[in-house]
């Protein structure tokens, strides 16, 4: 098969599978000589900040002199984005030879999920390359996600929000009771869950488990400086004028939760030092999250698929961008509270043009002007999103700004069609 070939097959497999179990990925894993076991793993779920959280901790661990896996979803352009070993995409030939890997062994009474497929191809890969440690991220969940067939040296859980809810129930206990199944037992756990029916439902599993629980606000702590400076109060440490390089006050609270698991590590004899923490943070990069890709006009690019991002994108653009015009190029798809994400990012922009990605799973943009009649100026619309980009840069002065919002589908498509077109002082 080649690689193209591959990739069909994978995307033929059912998407989703959140209750379907584990059995499935255990039996594909037990095939492949179980490759999860071969190395350290950092487990990593929560709604937002799952992948700044891991590309700074495998960027850490790199630092510290570390061959390191990292496992993400989704990708923005190609599929070889989610299976990264040292800061690096796998090649083709991984793609494929890993497909054939798992292809090759029992995967039980079911077929498995696209997920659960290349969840064990990046197990395999991982141990292919002989990693020493593997920074993996949930999909949708934890107790019942692929990933969670890892025994991990620490847990984090990001926060907790509404998302997902026809899969990981209607409330935010539910949700956490979801998430929480990453903890394991006498596994330390990080979380920067606040929220109070969400936390009592993290403490009780962590009770439940003998797992030690260290929260942010409570265990440790960060503190907000100027020029995006900060300080950290933590389990043992006290570290002052630290930098994270991903933009936005939101990621002073993910660095803090990967300093809060670094000290950990270093409990267990993970020879982490502060050097080693500074030039991860300095290296680290994610993107497709308040990604700057021009300034002249400024192009930002930030998925924002839920609630919780579209406000953190919107106190970033309030606060380092007031003044100047914007404009908003949007997408969303049709299980998101499109309404509530319009309603937080209109207000602070100039106008908005409105379009679809290619999933099936996008709103129309008819809805989308439906949802935004009334709540700002000027209203535009574009049939792809290509189109709208070209349009937004295109008819924006050098100093104005265009945001590319609402799915890390939008921005995969934009950051695609920019990387092949690139902004010149005459834009495209």
């Amino acid at each position: 098969m080649t690689y193209d070939e591959c990739l069909k097959s994978m995307y033929g497999l059912r998407r989703f599978g959140i209750k379907l179990g584990l059995d499935t990925i255990r039996e594909i894993l037990d095939g492949l000589g179980n490759p999860q076991h071969h190395y350290g793993c950092i487990h990593i779920a929560g709604t937002n900040g799952k992948g700044s959280v891991a590309s700074t901790l495998s960027a850490v661990l790199q630092q510290t002199g570390f061959t390191v896996g990292l496992y993400t979803s989704p990708h923005l352009i190609r599929f070889n984005e989610r299976i990264q070993i040292n800061g690096q995409m796998v090649s083709n030939d991984d793609v494929r030879n890993s497909f054939l890997a798992v292809n090759q062994v029992h995967h039980g009474d079911r077929e498995p999920t696209f997920f659960e497929y290349t969840t064990a191809m990046a197990l395999h890969l991982f141990h292919q390359y002989q990693v020493d440690w593997a920074v993996i991220e949930t999909g949708m969940g934890g107790r019942m996600d692929a990933t969670n067939a890892i025994r991990p040296a620490v847990s984090i859980i990001t926060n907790v929000s509404l998302e997902h809810q026809q899969y990981l129930g209607k409330t935010l206990s539910d949700i956490a009771w979801e998430k929480g199944g990453i903890i394991k037992n006498n596994t330390p756990v990080v979380t920067g869950i606040s929220q109070p029916p969400a936390i009592d439902v993290i403490e009780r599993i962590a009770k439940n488990q003998s797992a030690v629980l260290y929260r942010l606000g409570k265990d440790f702590f960060v503190t907000g400086q100027t020029d995006g400076l900060f300080s950290y109060s933590g389990l043992k440490h006290q570290w002052a004028n630290l930098k994270s390089r991903l933009p936005g006050s939101h990621q002073i609270a993910n660095a803090a939760l990967v300093l809060a698991a670094c000290e950990i590590l270093q409990d267990q004899q993970v020879p982490i030092t502060l050097d080693s923490l500074t030039r991860g943070f300095e290296t680290t990069r994610w993107p497709g999250r308040l990604e700057v890709v021009s300034q002249s006009p400024m192009v930002i690019l930030d998925g924002a698929h839920n609630l919780d991002a579209a406000n953190c994108l919107a106190s970033y653009l309030g606060k380092e961008l007031s003044g100047r015009r914007i404009t908003l190029v949007i997408g969303i798809l049709d299980d998101k509270p499109f309404q509530e994400i319009l309603d937080v990012l209109l207000p602070i922009c100039d106008r908005v043009i409105l379009t679809r990605p290619k999933i099936e799973r996008a709103l129309s943009i008819d809805r989308l002007v439906s949802a935004c009649e009334g709540k700002i100026h000027t209203i535009e619309t574009a049939r792809s999103v290509d189109m709208a980009v070209k349009q937004a840069i295109n008819t924006s002065a050098s100093v104005d700004v265009v945001c590319v919002a609402g799915s890390l589908y939008v921005v995969g498509e934009a950051k695609a069609f920019l990387d092949n077109t690139p902004i010149t002082e005459d834009h495209i």
